[in-house]
């Protein structure tokens, strides 16, 4: 009896894979089909940028183009996020899939028609805007998803739940916004997420391949400020003074002992870096204060909160050794968690990812310290982010423009292919595929 069970479990199995399958071949011919319309949306957004918590323009395609397909539709989400439900024909997980909307205060220099010429105001400076990330062309697979998927609608065994996100470079300063508060608005709930996938396309990687890690594979992020106060003086008296110049200069120094002498080196990676100092306004005054900020780095839980102490109690016990005082504040404004891979889930779902892209086309990838708000969904529920190649074949990606810079540039031609990796992963793990 036994094994009768068995049995008709593994023919019931085999008959969802070959619906699967077939599934799969349809998502293709569509994906590839569509093509020419994600470069046209994708152009469209990047000639429009818009920066976090004010993706309005792109928040109104989005929602538009979901409510044209049938898929019942939230805005309004964190500010202005866009989520669509699309319920499957027969029972199954939740599957959520995710993009983000926001563009960076970068003033595009890339000599292409669908430049951005779009000018606005951040942290009170008039700014260029510009997609120098590749949010853009995120938006236009995830739209691209949604309309293949939901031409199939009857067949899938479960719900897709398409998150659009706003705000992932961070809110505007005094702002919640971002994955952290799409979270805390029930974006995983009604109904509950079981798993999440997630992309980005890649500058330094070639078009056409896929690369991904288990574990952490972003870092976590957390900004600081440290005050070290002492003592002013005429700078022709030193004595009379406690200088925090002087001690602002040996806790930088100070500070680089942790990544060489704390971290264990050969599991992680971890950053420390102050990235600005001010203090006083004459040559010939030393200061009563001085400000540092900073960001710090790290690839897991325990890695982080080290380095968040460490930081503390060099900063302090310096500062009390030269008879000065330092107050540090980590988070000062941002903290965002490791982007950490389920390794089950990776493990389970690379065999779709190499199937879609062929096993050559997928290469296991090095950890980064760049942070991505995906990890609070991670925190929630188990996610894969992959990354997908945007370089044009045979350019050297260290001769590549970097994300984040005026001279940013995406090859379109892999669009396609983010699209089929969307899709076969939400009908894979629908029909419990994989490892």
């Amino acid at each position: 009896m036994k094994k009768l069970y068995l049995l008709a479990l593994l023919f019931g199995a085999g008959q969802a894979w070959a619906q699967t399958d077939a599934l799969k071949a349809q998502v293709a011919k569509k994906a590839d089909a569509l093509q020419p319309q994600l470069v046209t949306w994708r152009r469209d957004i990047h000639e429009h940028p818009e920066l976090g918590n004010h993706e309005t323009r792109t928040a109104a395609l989005i929602a538009a183009h979901l409510k044209s397909l049938g898929i019942e539709v939230q805005t309004g989400v964190a500010k202005t996020g866009v989520v669509g439900i699309l319920k499957g024909g027969k029972p199954g997980p939740v599957v959520a899939l995710r993009a983000d909307m926001d563009a960076l205060p970068v003033t595009e220099r890339v000599a292409i028609p669908f430049a951005s010429k779009v000018k606005s105001t951040y942290n009170g400076a008039e700014v260029g805007v510009m997609h120098a990330c590749g949010h853009d062309s995120h938006v236009a697979m995830l739209m691209g998803t949604a309309q293949v998927l939901s031409s199939m609608k009857s067949e899938l065994h479960g719900t897709v739940k398409f998150i659009f996100q706003p705000a992932e470079e961070g809110a505007p300063f005094g702002e919640e916004g971002g994955a952290e508060l799409m979270v805390k608005e029930g974006v995983l709930a009604n109904p509950k997420v079981d798993v999440i996938f997630g992309l980005h396309i890649n500058a330094q990687t070639e078009v056409g391949k896929i690369t991904y890690r288990p574990g952490g594979t972003m870092a976590a992020v957390n900004d600081m400020q440290i005050v070290v106060k002492g003592r002013q003086s005429h700078g022709a008296y030193p004595w009379m003074s406690i200088d925090p110049i002087v001690v602002s200069a040996q806790i930088i120094n100070n500070l680089q002992t942790i990544v060489s002498r704390n971290l264990n080196l050969t599991e992680n990676a971890a950053v420390v870096t102050i990235g600005s100092i001010n203090g006083g306004n004459r040559s010939n005054i030393i200061p009563e204060k001085v400000e540092m900020l900073g960001t710090l780095r790290a690839l897991s839980k325990a890695d982080e909160q080290m380095l968040i102490e460490r930081v503390k109690t060099i900063a302090t016990k310096t500062a009390e050794a030269a008879g000065a005082t330092a107050e540090v504040k980590i988070p000062l404004s941002t903290h965002y968690p490791v982007t950490y891979n389920d390794p089950a889930l990776t493990e389970k779902m690379l065999p779709t990812l190499q199937a879609v892209a062929g096993t050559n086309n997928v290469a296991l990838k090095p950890a980064v310290t760049g942070a991505e708000d995906f990890s609070f969904y991670q925190e929630k529920v188990p996610g894969l982010f992959f990354f997908l190649g945007g370089m044009p074949k045979g350019t050297d990606p260290a001769k590549t423009a970097a994300h984040h810079t005026p001279d940013f540039y995406i090859d379109e031609g892999g669009f396609s292919l983010g699209v089929k990796a969307l899709c076969d992963l939400t009908l894979d793990y629908m029909a419990g595929k994989g490892k």
